[in-house]
């Protein structure tokens, strides 16, 4: 998918402002054939709902948003992709820390312990406005860690907008002991995955 473009390829709509969901994108779509949309939508857990169903609905609502936001020429689109990832730890969803104080709480409950990262992907396709929706979960073990070196990793700023607090990628990698699963599903996008699945709507 990443060979040369002969100017009559479709392009992608990723519905999603993270840089880091882009990166990992543009390993296997030029970069000239993503379109960020974003998509801002009510991320609010429903009562009893699993995290897949939760990560799957967040993501299907922000392809769909993205799709209603776009205004250039839908023609040129072949799919939206909207993706949604959570820590999940004890059953419990783990989102994003709202300050400074719940990226503590958050670092403080994972260190020395295990949990999982989940995202939930949505595909929307132009014909007949078919989506397609999966999701991928992944283990990390956090290293034990004292007040001290979760004050300083904190400090950096990273955790702020990362689900359960940190950046595998990042200065976070220094906080994990070892995962297993996919690497790029705990930063943000299945790529094996979504590979699979774009290879047969981007010709």
């Amino acid at each position: 998918m990443s060979g040369a473009d002969n100017g009559s390829a479709k392009k992608l709509i990723l519905a999603s402002k993270s840089p880091r969901r882009l990166a990992l994108l543009s390993t296997i779509v030029p970069a000239d054939r993503i379109i960020v949309v974003e998509s801002d939508v009510d991320e609010t857990i429903a009562q009893g709902e699993t995290a897949e169903a939760y990560c799957l609905r967040i993501a299907q609502k922000k392809a769909l948003a993205a799709w209603d936001r776009y205004d250039g020429n839908r023609s040129d689109i072949a799919v939206v992709v909207g993706a949604d990832t959570v820590v999940l730890f004890e059953d419990e969803i783990i989102g994003q820390p709202r300050d400074e104080d719940d990226a503590m709480c958050i670092l403080k409950t994972l260190a020395g312990r295990r949990h999982e990262v989940m995202t939930g992907v949505a595909l929307l396709g132009q014909k007949s406005c078919n989506v397609v929706t999966f999701s991928v979960k992944s283990v990390v073990w956090m290293k034990e860690l004292d007040l001290e070196m979760i004050r300083e990793y904190v400090a950096t700023g990273e955790p702020f907008d990362k689900a359960g607090a940190y950046a595998i990628q990042g200065e976070g990698r220094k906080l994990i002991a070892k995962y297993a699963g996919s690497y790029s599903n705990i930063v943000g996008l299945p790529m094996d995955e979504l590979t699979a699945v774009l290879s047969r709507v981007l010709i």
